[in-house]
């Protein structure tokens, strides 16, 4: 492809179709945040059943104790917007000359890639078709470094508090039902 005002051949960047990619890193353009998509079931029942029945019990008794507050405790439509994590394009020449793009999302350590690095990089397909492949894993053929880039999920946004609670609550539930099936 030649670009017509400048008479110099122009690069067209391509997603890979392949599982395992090598190649020199071209360039890291800059990231922008993407947020996780959180699905209504598991905020219903996580949320709104099984934590809901563990905060019962102390909204009641802050209700008799006339101790008002809210506490630490996020809303429903908080939780439904769901994290942000970082997403950043990354561009390398392949071992056929192709200038290929790829998503890392997450963080890495600044000192991790230079321009220039030779790369193996293992890579999944998104879910939307039009998105370039998405890194799991990358291998510095130059410094010897594996890498992984860690993203936020669904589990990590809910929090270990509310999870201990949703589970306190299937708990409760379940026991109160057996006490209710053998009286």
């Amino acid at each position: 492809m030649v670009n017509m005002e400048t008479d110099l051949p122009v690069r067209r960047v391509v997603h890979p179709t392949e599982r395992i990619v090598t190649g020199r890193l071209a360039r890291l353009l800059e990231g922008y945040p993407r947020e996780v998509r959180v699905g209504q079931p598991v905020l219903v029942v996580v949320v709104l059943t099984a934590a809901g029945m563990v905060r019962l019990p102390a909204r009641l008794l802050r209700v008799l104790l006339g101790s008002g507050g809210r506490g630490g405790r996020r809303r429903f439509k908080e939780l439904k917007k769901g994290p942000e994590f970082l997403v950043t394009p990354v561009r390398l020449w392949d071992a056929a000359g192709r200038l290929v793009e790829v998503e890392l999302h997450g963080h890495l350590p600044q000192s991790a890639l230079y321009r220039g690095d030779h790369l193996q990089l293992t890579l999944r397909p998104q879910r939307d078709a039009d998105l370039p492949p998405r890194v799991e894993r990358i291998v510095n053929l130059t410094t010897g470094q594996l890498l992984t880039p860690r993203t936020a999920t669904v589990w990590s946004h809910l929090g270990p508090p509310l999870l201990l609670q949703a589970a306190l609550g299937v708990l409760l539930v379940l026991g109160v039902a057996a006490c209710a099936t053998l009286t």
